[in-house]
């Protein structure tokens, strides 16, 4: 294909006729998750180069040992506030009653008690809260859906029933730390990774479950990634279990004490310090950013999101129409602490957190370019008869060589290289093209809109 001449404007005296113009909001970004403690794609790189689970916690969790957890059960919210739960396969409830296990059972709330049916309305009797339901060393099934999603699945452990607070039933997965453990480590990674990527997620879990507690008095840990995914028995195999059984009872410990284990998908390449991106908290010597350089197997390593100008500045409640994203202050990954949204009306300040929460983003690791363009056909001084087709816009931030490529689109949908041309100081750009088509402009991997110049 013949290369296209590009001209620069600075030698015309010119006057533009009608124009089509673009604005485009470009975030290129890495990583996918909160960026604190371990990065479960990295751990997995990390034991597919032969770290074992005990090293790769050490890696993520600085200054850390492993010890043994303290045995207690795990409480898991499955049900809240249904109007009614059903459940089949236990052999006994509270006090000692006997239950037939192939028998669906109904509970609901009646005046602060539970009242208990078979599905045929046969009464069973009426408990004070909790009614345990349980079947000794057998999974139960709670019927219909849970939290998570999980429709009609199987549990070990026992049922704990409470009456809901908006007058239904709630359902309670009580069950020990391991056999939880099981349930949530198919849950949170493919059970095909390396077995050491498998013993630390497990090591991983349950040191969380210990550490952490959502429900107060009522329950432990939600089945979703409020706390961590949960799927009971559906999600086990024999792999994850393994992992599990092989890391049995080992938790994280920090000056002797079992610590929170954040964890999470993608680091795009460097974990986060937690006070940089759970803004407010306190920070922790073993929540320290830590390069990931085996990050780069997961699929949300390096990402792109694009927002016209119009639609990114409604979701980040700029005042008036957004000018720019500032960035104030960056963690040392580097994710966004703080940013400016600047507007024509003023300006606001949003946390990496937020923005991330507004515009819908893997991550906080996040760099902003805004790239306009505007096709027109112009008249030269010299050469009045003579029309030129230019492109002129603003590429900011500038790239640090001030140099733009210029692409138009062929036949088959694709860019190809058309020449060059480059920016001010500010990011301004005019280039001259020399036929009709459909132009954009680029750099470090950032395209602007397309536009048709006639």
């Amino acid at each position: 294909m013949r290369r296209l001449l590009l001209l620069t404007a600075a030698v015309l005296c010119l006057s533009a006729t009608a124009a089509q113009a673009a604005t485009v909001q470009v975030i290129k970004g890495a990583g996918f998750g909160h960026g604190i403690g371990m990065s479960q794609y990295g751990a997995y790189g990390m034991a597919q180069q032969g770290s074992g689970y005990a090293e790769i916690l050490r890696h993520y969790y600085k200054g850390t040992q492993l010890g043994q957890a303290p045995a207690r059960p795990i409480r898991v919210l499955l049900q809240a506030s249904d109007p009614y739960v059903r459940f089949r396969g236990a052999t006994r409830a509270t006090g000692g009653k006997k239950l037939d296990p192939r028998i669906t059972y109904v509970v609901r709330s009646r005046r602060g008690r539970l009242s208990v049916r078979t599905s045929a309305g046969r009464r069973v009797g009426a408990f004070s809260a909790p009614l345990k339901v349980y079947r000794r060393n057998r999974a139960l099934r709670l019927l219909g859906p849970a939290i998570q999603g999980v429709v009609s699945g199987r549990y070990r452990g026992s049922m704990l029933l409470y009456p809901g607070s908006l007058g239904g039933v709630t359902a309670i997965n009580s069950l020990p730390l391991d056999s939880y453990v099981k349930g949530v480590v198919a849950s949170e990674v493919p059970s095909s990774w390396d077995t050491d990527a498998l013993r630390s997620q497990a090591v991983a879990a349950r040191t969380y479950a210990l550490t952490t507690g959502a429900g107060g008095e009522l329950f432990d840990q939600y089945p979703d990634t409020r706390s961590q995914m949960y799927r009971g028995v559906i999600s086990e195999t024999e792999r994850t279990n393994g992992a599990v059984e092989d890391t049995a009872g080992e938790v994280v410990t920090y000056d002797g004490e079992p610590a929170t284990t954040f964890y999470f998908s993608t680091s795009g390449g460097r974990t986060e310090n937690i006070e940089n991106s759970f803004i407010g908290a306190s920070p922790q010597g073993w929540l320290k950013s830590v390069d990931d350089p085996y990050d780069d197997i997961s699929p949300r390593h390096r990402w792109e999101r694009r927002f016209s100008n119009r639609e990114m500045g409604a979701l980040l409640g700029s005042p008036g129409a957004l000018r720019k994203v500032d960035v104030l202050e960056r963690g040392e990954s580097p994710r966004v602490v703080r940013a400016r949204i600047v507007g024509s009306r003023g300006s606001t300040i949003l946390t990496g957190p937020q923005i991330r929460a507004r515009l819908g983003l893997d991550d906080t690791w996040a760099y902003f370019t805004k790239v306009s363009a505007s096709a027109a056909v112009v008249r030269g001084a010299r050469a009045a008869s003579a029309g030129y087709r230019t492109i002129v816009g603003s590429f900011a931030p500038a790239p640090r060589a001030q140099r733009l490529t210029i692409e138009r689109r062929g036949g088959d949908g694709d860019w190809q290289r058309a020449g060059s041309t480059v920016t001010t100081a500010k990011g301004r750009y005019r280039a001259v093209v020399a036929r009709a088509g459909v132009y954009r402009v680029s750099a470090r991997g950032v395209a602007g809109p397309a536009v048709r110049v006639r």
